[in-house]
This record gives structure tokens, sequence and C-alpha cells, in this order.
């Protein structure tokens, strides 16, 4: 039997790997011993390789069955070739909950271990594959079996933090990222990227701010350090409320790369970038401080800004960020702004180029805005720009010297158009609603609520959402099905599932299938099998895997001998049929006899 397995493992045909498969599984349970483990290992690897996740997930299976899983590393590359795919991803995930859940009933030789890596490539692929709702739980799940989380976990929950708008969670990592040495900077690029783009979902501005000028001191203070000291304890995070004795801690070592590293994490490059060894503002994150200032009629705070960024460190624009902030509110239309800012920055004592000036002061001349020319050039004049020069040689020197233009934007084409500017004009025209803040701040509640155990204040929130006529999202629905979930209060479940479907019908709320999982996943445990398989048709009709094997396992370690026996007709009233006809159909469809 080995050796029938083992040959047919090295073929790179689909039809010879199922052979194999079904040879393993034809096996007794009672003699699985006829297959060596290191055979089913090479089976699942070479599986997982031919991208046939499913059967690489059923060998893993049969492995964890008789407590000898494949050494780590073998078993981290199996899980690498898995997670290529969105439907291995969820297989994978699935895997390693069910490792986990063995790994405390295990003992000795027989234990399970699970590594770093292993979790990074599973939560990599969440990020991947847009499955944030379950990256929140793998992230739970490392808390529980305490893997310690390294610099490239840390950057791929922080993208998962983002998409999940969970800001008071991300901001926990942050006083212990900036304690890492000047060579680990580039690592954390993604962690200051999203927990930025977070304050601004949060309509933050102070906080944003805030958080650019920590950057900038943070890599001043890190350069001097001493690089030679190595962290010997983790540090721990708290996941939901810190006041829980009993509340989940995440172990983070933020100065620990993996030696073998075989997962990159794919970070977007949008509000802080990497250059010349500085983490600095990309133009898009500039034009959003920018506009968000404008918004709030914060012009001085803008310049404040500004001029502590040119005096710290030189950002994109190097020597002339001042100069193209400035220059883009003018491509932009905003001269009073740009005005404003000249002036904030003279009485600060950051000079501006010429270019600046000259370009602001044809803008007023074309819209006919003699006035303000008039006292843009006489501020020009004391801050000493245009040096002894009169008003009538300015005029004759910038505004007139050959043609007189006719347009507004060949009036400010002297410093020419730039990315900044293009970056502020898209900000302008996008239409955010009024209420996605509102939505943010409530989900963060609903979410600190249901990890505080404090269900009240939670329903509370959410009926506050409800008043307010703002749609729940996906992120609502979770943390409150999470936190009943943690209590085993299963029937209040099933009073959410009624919110979620009167949600989608009304086109509100899309369909996901994490949320479903989690409801299938609560259901089978409650026992509430009409809904188990009401759940079980959306997804059928929305085109969505179902792990069967997963729910198989949970119908047997909770209701094993359920209804086994009984039919229709032994039924003492018309409740406990319909009960036992969704029973039965369960059984039918997860392959219980």
């Amino acid at each position: 039997m080995g050796k029938i397995v083992s040959e047919l493992c090295y073929s790179s045909d689909t039809k010879w790997l199922r052979r194999a498969c079904a040879l393993v599984f034809s096996i007794p349970k009672g003699k699985l011993d006829l297959v060596r483990p290191c055979l089913l290992t090479n089976l699942s690897l070479s599986l997982a390789r031919a991208k046939m996740p499913a059967d690489a997930c059923m060998i893993l299976r049969v492995m964890l069955e008789r407590e000898r899983l494949p050494e780590v590393n073998m078993l981290g590359l199996i899980i690498l070739h898995m997670v290529n795919t969105d439907f291995g991803m969820y297989l994978a995930s699935n895997i390693l909950f069910e490792i986990c859940e063995c790994t405390g009933t295990s003992s000795g030789e027989n234990r399970i271990k699970l590594d770093t890596v292993t979790f990074n490539l599973v939560l990599d692929a969440c990020v991947r594959f847009g499955s944030f709702l379950k990256g929140q739980q793998i992230i739970e799940l490392m808390a529980k079996v305490g893997v310690v989380a390294d610099a490239h976990t840390i950057s791929v929950i922080a993208q998962i933090h983002e998409m999940n708008y969970q800001r008071d969670e991300l901001k926990k990592f942050k006083d212990h990222v900036e304690k890492v040495s000047y060579h680990f900077v580039r690592h954390f690029r993604q962690f200051f990227d999203s927990l930025l783009n977070l304050h601004l979902k949060f309509n933050d501005i102070d906080s944003a701010c805030g958080l650019i000028m920590d950057i900038y001191k943070y890599q001043e203070s890190i350069s001097c350090q001493d690089d030679t000291t190595k962290p010997q304890n983790p540090c721990l995070v708290p996941i939901g409320s810190q006041n829980l004795k009993s509340g989940l801690k995440l172990q983070i070592l933020p100065q620990v790369l993996p030696k073998d590293q075989i997962v990159k994490v794919e970070c977007k490059q949008e509000l802080i970038l990497y250059q010349k060894g500085k983490l600095v503002l990309s133009n898009k994150a500039l034009a959003k401080i920018i506009n968000g200032y404008k918004r709030s009629g914060r012009i001085s705070d803008l310049s404040k800004l500004l001029s502590s960024i040119q005096k710290n460190v030189a950002s994109l624009q190097g020597e002339n960020l001042c100069s193209g902030v400035v220059d883009a509110c003018i491509h932009v239309g905003w001269l009073e702004t740009a005005h404003d800012i000249m002036e904030d920055l003279d009485s600060m004592g950051v000079p501006l180029g010429m270019s600046s000036y000259v370009s602001l002061l044809k803008a007023y001349y074309k819209q006919q805005m003699f006035r303000e020319a008039e006292a843009l050039i006489k501020q020009s004049q004391k801050a000493g720009v245009f040096g002894n020069m009169s008003n009538e040689m300015v005029y004759s020197t910038f505004l007139f010297p050959h043609e007189k233009k006719t347009s507004y934007s060949e009036a400010v084409s002297t410093c020419g158009k730039s990315d900044l500017a293009d970056s502020l004009a898209r900000e302008m025209s996008k239409e955010q609603e009024d209420t996605s803040f509102v939505v943010n701040e409530l989900n963060s509640s609903i979410y600190f609520f249901m990890k505080a155990n404090m269900i009240d204040d939670a329903m509370k929130a959410y009926r506050k959402m409800q008043e307010m006529r703002i749609h729940p999202t996906q992120l609502t629905f979770f943390a409150l099905i999470s936190g009943y979930s943690s209590l085993n209060m299963y029937r209040e479940i099933t009073i959410i599932w009624g919110d979620i479907k009167r949600n989608m019908d009304s086109c509100s709320l899309a369909t996901d299938r994490d949320l479903y999982e989690l409801l299938l996943y609560n259901f089978i445990r409650g026992g509430y099998f009409e809904r188990v398989m009401e759940i079980i048709s959306h997804m059928k009709d929305h085109g969505m895997f179902v792990d069967k094997w997963m729910y198989k396992r949970e119908f047997l370690k909770y209701h094993k001998d359920l209804y086994r026996n009984l039919k229709d007709s032994n039924a003492k009233n018309e409740v406990q049929s319909d009960r036992i006809e969704y029973v039965q159909a369960f059984r039918k469809w997860v392959g219980i006899r």
C-alpha cells in the first residue's frame, strides 16, 4: 500500500493523484497505520502543488485524526500552495482552526505545533482575497494558541484592521512599533499607511497630522539607537477591551523577521512611501490632509503642519514641499487658500520661491481680483521676493512680458501642473456620505462592547444605528454574532439573522461568505437546523463554497445521536416533526447515515 501511494504521489496527472487519495480514504480507520505519515505528507503536498486544495486538505484531516500532522515546515509548504486560490484559502483557514483545537487535547510527542509563518501565509491570503472577517478570526486564534506575531504579521494585521475599520485595535500596536530599531523602519511602512488611512476615514484630521509628525520624529529618534539589542520577551497587545482580565492578548515581537521567509506580504503603497531609507508622505496623503483642513476651514493649522514637516525632514517634494502645496491650491482654484498659506508661512519664516508668487499673481489678474493682486505684491515686497522692483516693474516683468494671456489655465502654467495638484483635484471630486464616519464609530463601539461582554451597551449602539436610519454593515453583524457566540446565546443570533435577511432583501447589505460561515457554525452548535438549511440554500444560490467536512465535524461533536433513529411518524407534534425533517436533511447533506 505504501509503495503504491508513494509512486502515485510523484505523478503530475491529477487522475493518478485522485487514485492515491481514494486508496487512502478506502483504508478503515483502525488500519490507517498501513500508510506512514511521511507518505501522507508527500501526498498532501503533491495535491496542493497540483492545485487540488480540497484533496490536500482531506489528507491533512486524515492525519489530524491520527494526531500525526506533518512537521511544521512541511505544513507551511502545503498551506503555501493551498492559499494560491480563494477556495484554498478558506480550506487552509479551516484546517488551521481544526489543528489549533486539537492542539489543546494533544500532549507529548503527538502535540501539534504551529509557527508564525503558517499564520502569516493564511493571514496574507485573507488580505489578497478580501476575506477580512476571516482574517479577524485568525488574529484572535493566534492570541488563543499563543503564536507570536512578528514584523510581517503586524503588516498584514494592519491591513485587516484597516479594512475592518478597527482603528482602536490598530492604535494599540503603535507604541510597540515605534520602539524598533532604524533598520526595521521599512517593514512598518504598511502599518503607518493603514493607521493614517483609518484616521482619515474617521474624519480625524488632528490624529492624522499627529501621526505624520510622530513618523518624522520617530525616524529621527531611532536613527541614533543601538541596533544590537534584541527583544527578550514578547509584548502583549489586548484584543478588544484592555481592562478585561480574561480578555485575549496577542503576543508580538515587532523586531523579529523569519529567517526563512517564504511569504511576501503584498502591501499597497498609497499614503506612506519608503524612499531613500525614509518613510515619506505620498501626494495622495498630502492631498487628503489639505482637503481635510480646507473643508474644516483650518488653513492656519495646515500651514503649521507644512512648516513642521519642512523643518523636520524633506518629503516627496523635497525642499519645495510648501511651494508645491501652494501651487497645487492655485491649480485647483483655491486662490484665497494659497494666499493664506503664503502669509502664514511668511510669518513663520518659511521661504517660498518666486514662482509661487508669480503664479498666484497671474491667477488673481486673470480672475480680475486686482485688490488681492495688489495685496500680494505688497506682501512679496515685504518678504523681499522681488527685490527692489516697483509695482509697475513687477507687472511689466511677470504679467505682460509678451502678449496678454487669455485663459485661467494659462495663467497658472508658470510652475507646471504637479502630481500633487492632480491628487488634490481627485480628492475634491470625491463625494463621501455624511453617515460613513458615524457608521465607523458605531461599529467600533459595538465591537468594543461585545468583546467586553457588555451586551446591553452594544445593543444600544445597534439600536441607535437603526434610529438614525444608518444601514448596518457586515462588520456590524459580525461583531454582534461573535459576541453572542462567545456567550452561547444562539437564540439571539437567530434574531440577528432576521435583520441580516431584511437588509439583504433591501439591497443595503451585500452577501458575505464569512458572515454566512459564522452563522452556520453557531446555528449548528445551537441546534437551529431550519436556519442551517436556510443559510446553506442562500450560499448555494450565490455559488459560495461550503466546507461540508467542517460542519459535519461540528454536528458530530454536539449532536452525534440527535434524531438518529427517529422518523417523522415518531414525532410528538408538528414542531418536532419539522425539526426531525431539517436534522435528517442536514445529515443527508453532509453524508451522515
